[in-house]
């Protein structure tokens, strides 16, 4: 593993450990800390048995990075207005109108953005033949299969859980729309990317 990517790592799990210190949500929090622990995992298993480039290692860092705020504030409880009012002295709400916490949104969005470079490069590891149309193509699908499969979790997570730790985990807040919303963004996401396609599948 590359310096640049070694350096990532561990930026990641302290900014892990970090997340974790008086938790305001316990319970929520492991639910969603779950998932960077297997994406932590993953990481670490595929670019060892497929190596990734630094660009794209690197990407998904952050997008885990990004995560872990996410889980320690349950994404609907993101303070970000406050950030940007202390240190910016701006509102994103009243700028843009917002009548709800869109850190979800943006995660979802980056999702797609930073997973795209590495399943663009992890289809071609598999299928060398592939055109770089192809495989951005093979990347796109994955980020849409797998933001669906994502939302057939929660969901079910609605199922198990009382309405009151459903809603917290998920964070719809009221939008009966969510889903659709959410996997709209990581397509969109993955499909910026298309004029860096032959770039990023190198």
């Amino acid at each position: 593993m590359s310096a640049p990517k070694r350096l990532a790592y561990a930026a990641v799990l302290a900014g892990f450990v970090l997340s974790w210190l008086q938790p305001l949500w316990p319970l929520e929090q492991a639910l969603h800390s779950s998932l960077t622990v297997l994406g932590l995992a993953l990481l670490w298993w595929v670019d060892r048995r497929w190596p990734l480039g630094n660009g794209a290692f690197v990407l998904i860092c952050g997008f885990i990075a990004l995560h872990c705020v996410g889980a320690r504030w349950l994404y609907s409880a993101v303070p970000y207005e406050q950030w940007a009012q202390q240190w910016l002295e701006w509102s994103p709400g009243a700028a843009f109108g917002w009548q709800r916490n869109h850190f979800d949104r943006l995660i979802h969005l980056l999702y797609g953005l930073c997973l795209t470079p590495a399943l663009l490069q992890l289809a071609r590891h598999a299928w060398p033949a592939l055109r770089p149309g192809q495989a951005f193509a093979l990347a796109v699908m994955a980020v849409m299969c797998s933001s669906l499969v994502y939302e057939w979790l929660e969901w079910g997570i609605a199922l198990l859980l009382s309405p009151e730790a459903a809603e917290a985990y998920n964070g719809q807040q009221g939008d009966i729309w969510d889903a659709h919303a959410d996997m709209a963004l990581a397509t969109a996401g993955a499909l910026l990317l298309w004029p860096l396609a032959r770039k990023i599948s190198q």
